[in-house]
């Protein structure tokens, strides 16, 4: 078996264009729509939307090789990075990596790319570890670099990448494409840069990190603005079907599966990020709705399911909750549950043990 690689016809990628043009124009339809609802934030608004799907990436990105971060960690790493204020906690090293690296890509996404950013984003990503013989460099060991899973004494090998000893030209030519494909359509590009990255797989680890940043890269450059696409939350979700289309596509170069199932991603990950900023304009709402009308008790509360985000407390808030966050009486507990209900702010469902509540953000 020959790897995309190998044969005559790499890196020149076939796909047929026609298939994308219709989710092509859908993607630049719902970028409109989304540049124009966050036009609505007001500042403190986009200044949190931008901390809240920054750090979802990195942690995110993350999760997808298997490292779970400190989601707090990340999120005042990045806060302090864009001159936002913070707290004064301690961030680990893997956190302020993947925090920079993802601050970066966003301040700098029209920035042409080369081999030294590729270098940059590679320290970020690795800072702290001490078992990779290059950081900051392409690899050059000997051995094969293999995508490989299964038991030691019988492996299955997903994918084997160029050997070390053909990276500089590989890369090289991956770069000079990189900087001079900007008229392509914009899911294309991008699913074009991940893959073919991945397929070079240049680094001895953080290959899919940095070929996400990379997807993310060419969607900002295609708008002409930094990307807030949910991506890797997107891919995280359903990361089986990822991996099965990257192994389904590094035996070919005629990609347009792997564009199509990439767009659909990308797609997807649009609706995540306008739920988000529909969330935090109805949110501004409700605060104003019921400004002065809660105790201290109902707003911790109210703060806290708030913070869950748009897809809420998981099954509901139960009185439970709302004595372990309050500290209160059962009685009071209930007392204050019903008044959030009578206000709107929240819906009640089921009944005895089964009762629980919703947020009700829009009225």
């Amino acid at each position: 078996m020959k790897w995309n690689w190998q044969q005559n016809d790499w890196p020149d990628f076939r796909y047929d264009a026609s298939a994308l043009k219709g989710i092509e124009e859908d993607f630049l339809k719902e970028s409109g729509v989304i540049l124009g609802a966050f036009r609505h934030l007001n500042d403190p608004d986009k200044d949190q939307l931008k901390v809240e799907l920054i750090s979802s990436e990195a942690l995110k990105t993350s999760e997808i090789e298997g490292e779970y971060l400190d989601r707090h960690s990340l999120q005042s790493s990045i806060q302090r990075q864009l001159g936002l204020q913070s707290d004064k906690r301690r961030i680990p090293p893997a956190e302020q990596g993947i925090a920079e690296l993802m601050v970066d890509l966003y301040r700098n996404f029209d920035q042409p790319l080369n081999h030294e950013t590729l270098f940059s984003w590679h320290r970020m990503l690795t800072r702290g570890r001490q078992d990779l013989g290059n950081i900051g460099a392409y690899r050059s060991h000997t051995d094969p670099m293999q995508v490989i899973s299964g038991p030691v004494h019988r492996p299955h090998i997903h994918f084997e990448a160029p050997p070390s000893s053909s990276l500089q030209p590989e890369m090289n030519r991956f770069l000079l494409w990189f900087n001079h494909s900007q008229a392509l359509p914009a899911l294309t590009r991008s699913g074009m840069a991940h893959l073919y990255f991945v397929c070079i797989h240049p680094f001895e680890d953080g290959n899919g990190r940095i070929g996400r940043a990379l997807a993310e890269k060419s969607i900002a450059g295609s708008l002409g603005q930094p990307s807030l696409t949910a991506l890797a939350f997107q891919i995280e979700k359903q990361r089986k079907a990822y991996y099965e289309a990257l192994e389904f596509n590094n035996k070919r170069n005629e990609i347009t599966a792997w564009l199509l199932y990439f767009a659909e991603v990308i797609l997807e990950a649009q609706r995540t990020t306008l739920a988000r900023i529909e969330f935090l304009i109805e949110k501004t709402k409700l605060y104003d709705r019921v400004r002065g009308q809660l105790n201290p008790r109902q707003e911790k509360v109210l703060d806290r399911m708030l913070q869950a985000g748009p897809e809420g407390f998981i099954g509901g808030l139960k009185v439970e909750n709302y004595l372990a966050i309050t500290k209160t009486s059962r009685a009071t507990a209930t007392r204050d549950l019903s008044q959030l209900v009578g206000l709107g702010v929240l819906i009640q469902t089921g009944k005895l043990k089964g009762t629980r509540y919703w947020l009700q953000l829009s009225k």
